[in-house]
């Protein structure tokens, strides 16, 4: 089982940037696809982005295009980590945001909570206007 703590939320004026990291511990992640999802009060879950084991692939929910960049660290010896970038930040995108894992082959089809397997705990992020 792979334990997932996510960190680096925080406050932030609209038009900033944030960058919140997942960080896994008792398993590497380099087996897992990784997701990025969010839950903003009074909503539901939302799907934030996805990346493939290798890096290679990713993708992203429509609102989140061009201003959200998710990445990964799956280099040996090394915390393994997923990062997500985020740029010109709208008050809409406060939320906690989640990361997750997903042992399923990686598609663009994985933009479902039941499409993963381990979730962090989460971590605020609010943006100001």
């Amino acid at each position: 089982q792979v334990q997932l703590v996510e960190s680096g939320g925080g406050v932030v004026q609209a038009g900033g940037s944030l960058r919140i990291s997942c960080a896994a511990s008792g398993r590497t992640i380099g087996g897992y696809a990784m997701g990025w999802f969010r839950r903003a009060p009074g909503k539901e879950r939302e799907f934030v982005a996805s990346i493939s084991r290798d890096g290679a692939g990713t993708y992203y929910a429509d609102s989140m295009k061009g201003r959200f960049t998710i990445s990964r660290d799956n280099a040996k010896n090394t915390v393994n980590t997923v990062y997500l970038q985020m740029n010109s930040l709208k008050p809409e995108d406060t939320a906690v945001y989640y990361c997750a894992a997903s042992w399923a082959p990686y598609s663009t089809n994985l933009v479902q909570p039941g499409n993963y397997n381990f979730w962090g705990q989460g971590t605020q992020v609010t943006v100001s206007s």
